[in-house]
């Protein structure tokens, strides 16, 4: 099993994790005894900051919002962005084509990188369904047109490169249906697939968790309820999130109301649902020793080296590694 980080090259982490210089990012994985990271392309790559061999894998980018545009549905864009200058702004164009082009630049960039293996979350909703949780799309909805979409996209995936699908509490891979999950296998035109199983992400799917033990007993559950499906899950993005008190009462109080969020309110929103705060119990420990993953990733908000250095010797010391 590789043990791994997640780290983008977004001008936060390059200043406030690694302060702008070269040798950080090989002090990190030292001083924690990982193998490396995951990592997410916002931007142009200084391979010094990012050395090759460090990259282990990629987090393909990802738009929130985005089964209304694949299928062209204006008047629904419209409602949700309130202007197409607003839609082109999110997409980058007004055709499905171009951002099809997009995806499949971010693909040829994750194989420069030679990764083991590139993540596609699988989710969507509209940014007025947020507070509600009232959706609009079925899982069923959002499984298909990802189906739809990565096999317009396949051919760029980096050959040799597991393909692994990532799980959220959003409509779409929650892997609360696991026929839908066999599904997704089964349908995707390109051979090496899989999941990424995100624990905080499912933890998020039951609003009625109180501890860790009770957030890693429900993902152990779900996990032998995928049956056979559960043997493909090669990855563990590993965190806690226990929001299920915040999460009901933004429901409460927006019971009735349907209005789109600006970005600042999705954001707000999105991070107090997913805290990606570290396990501190043995609960985590029981997952891994059930999953068995081939990567392991320690998925943080990491706000300064200090703040990552806390929460990986957290972590890791309530699976024992410490």
């Amino acid at each position: 099993m590789l043990e791994l980080i997640n780290l983008s090259n977004a001008d936060c982490d390059v200043e406030n994790l690694l302060q702008n210089n070269a040798e950080s990012l090989p002090s990190i994985l030292r001083e924690h005894g990982l193998d490396g990271i995951e990592f997410m392309r916002c931007g142009a790559w200084d391979r010094k900051m990012y050395p090759e061999d460090l990259i282990k894998g990629v987090h393909l980018l990802f738009w929130p919002s985005w089964l209304d545009f694949w299928r062209g549905d204006r008047a629904a864009l419209l409602e949700e962005f309130g202007s197409e200058e607003n839609i082109r702004a999110c997409y980058g164009s007004l055709h499905v084509a171009d951002w099809v082009e997009a995806w499949k630049e971010n693909l040829r960039q994750a194989a420069e990188c030679t990764p083991h293996y590139v993540v596609f979350h699988v989710a969507h909703n509209r940014t007025s369904e947020m507070y509600t949780r009232t959706f609009s799309a079925s899982d069923e909805d959002v499984i298909r047109a990802t189906i739809e979409l990565v096999n317009e996209i396949a051919i760029e995936i980096p050959q040799g490169c597991r393909l692994l699908f990532e799980n959220l509490w959003w409509p779409g891979l929650t892997f609360r249906q696991p026929y839908l999950a066999a599904l997704l296998l089964e349908q995707v035109n390109y051979a090496d697939t899989g999941f990424m199983l995100d624990t905080g992400h499912l933890m998020n799917t039951n609003l009625n968790l109180k501890s860790e033990a009770e957030g890693a007993a429900y993902v152990l559950k779900v996990y032998r309820e995928l049956g056979e499906v559960g043997r493909r899950i090669y990855g563990v993005h590993l965190h806690q999130s226990l929001s299920g008190v915040y999460t009901r009462e933004m429901m409460r109080r927006h019971q009735g109301t349907h209005r789109s969020l600006s970005w600042r309110e999705g954001m707000d929103y999105v991070l107090h649902v997913d805290r990606h705060e570290p396990f501190r119990t043995e609960a985590a420990r029981w997952i891994l020793d059930t999953v068995q993953p081939d990567y392991l990733v320690h998925e943080f908000l990491q706000h300064s080296r200090v703040d990552l250095d806390q929460k990986m010797r957290t972590q890791r010391f309530a699976l024992g590694y410490l």
